[in-house]
């Protein structure tokens, strides 16, 4: 009986169907079933998909520039993080200087710093203090960041002067000027050698951080600490002198911002640069010297590698940067590699420095 019902409504079913017209089946059809999706170009044929735009380390921009950009000098943006519009060039040689290192055309700053360090290096030798200044690195021609060396110097005020004087009666050349070495003026680490750190050395510190433009200057901690003991304590000129690691053989001078440079931002006043604190630092470095901290067998921490920072782009740096890296050139030779210098024949080079040469009293007291 059961089986008679289920077989009459499926003749029921069918009868309905056969009733229902044609085209509306097939809409009813086509709705349940969604269409294959749309089929894209060959593989060949597709637009690649767009890259994006390599960005370029600012350092590359400024380092390819060869000279300065003609307009108003001014130093724009941090130490470390700026740029320098209308740089003067330092000649390779003058009365009381040389240029060292000159295939990093880097021998470029603010006006003012061009002047200070004429000024510095022709004081010195009058005085009779110094021969004259071995001058290490400056700035690039616009400034910028670096490509090798250094994260300040950026701004054009930034300067290193070996602690090396400067020969008297020769003229380095090209060679000599890049393979020639600085003295380190430390015996060790607490210490410095008092072969080489004689008070001409402290002379020429000492003249350096008394000119008003001058903001502070960085040598070694051991340097920092001999200097305090040479002064005798506590001095005006010795509150710029900060001890800054490395900088073992030369000073690095920062001046401060100039008139006209809005757009410069300053450092700032030197913090805990007293004998106290250099008399701290070299107590403390002894003790530790001395007493190391034992392994203790324990398993030490693998550290994780610090991922390295991020270039700085050009995005980075004041606005203002643009306009100095898209002015035209001025200034210095169009390429530093055709500065004309003596030239000796081979094997008569300069023997690489391992002491000063003699120098000549120190007529005025160092304190």
């Amino acid at each position: 009986m059961h089986g008679l019902r289920i077989a009459r409504a499926a003749i029921a079913s069918i009868a309905c169907m056969a009733a229902v017209p044609t085209a509306v089946l097939a809409q009813t059809v086509t709705a349940a079933v969604p269409p294959p999706p749309e089929q894209g170009p060959p593989a060949a044929g597709r637009p690649e998909p767009k890259k994006t735009a390599e960005v370029v380390p600012a350092k590359k921009l400024f380092g390819a520039k060869s000279r300065a950009a003609k307009l108003a000098a001014r130093s724009i943006g941090f130490y470390s993080r700026g740029c320098l519009s209308g740089g003067k060039y330092l000649p390779v040689d003058g009365p009381a200087w040389q240029a060292m290192r000159l295939s990093r055309n880097r021998n470029w700053g603010h006006p003012v710093l061009i002047k200070y360090i004429e000024r510095l290096a022709k004081d010195a030798k009058a005085a009779d203090e110094w021969p004259g200044l071995l001058v290490g690195d400056l700035t690039q021609p616009r400034g910028g960041p670096m490509t090798s060396g250094h994260a300040s110097h950026q701004v054009g005020l930034d300067a290193d002067i070996w602690l090396t004087p400067m020969p008297e009666n020769h003229r380095y050349t090209w060679k000599e000027r890049e393979t020639i070495s600085a003295v380190t003026m430390l015996k060790n680490t607490l210490s410095v050698n008092p072969k080489v750190f004689t008070p001409n050395v402290v002379a020429l510190i000492k003249r350096a951080a008394e000119y008003d433009e001058v903001e502070r200057i960085g040598v070694n901690p051991a340097i920092k600490y001999a200097l305090c003991q040479a002064a005798g304590g506590d001095k005006p000129w010795l509150q710029k002198i900060q001890g800054w690691r490395g900088h073992h053989y030369h000073m690095h001078i920062r001046l401060k911002c100039p008139p006209g440079s809005d757009n410069c931002r300053h450092q700032g006043t030197p913090t805990r640069t007293s004998c106290a604190v250099a008399e701290q630092w070299y107590k403390d470095t002894k003790a530790w010297l001395e007493n190391p901290k034992k392994d203790t067998g324990k398993k030490k921490k693998t550290k994780r590698k610090r991922k390295p920072k991020p270039q700085i782009t050009l995005d980075d740096l004041p606005s203002a940067c643009r306009e100095v890296l898209a002015a035209a050139p001025t200034g210095g030779p169009e390429l530093i590699k055709n500065v004309a210098l003596p030239e000796r024949k081979p094997g008569q080079m300069t023997a690489r420095i391992t002491a000063p040469r003699p120098q000549p009293a120190v007529r005025k007291s160092a304190q």
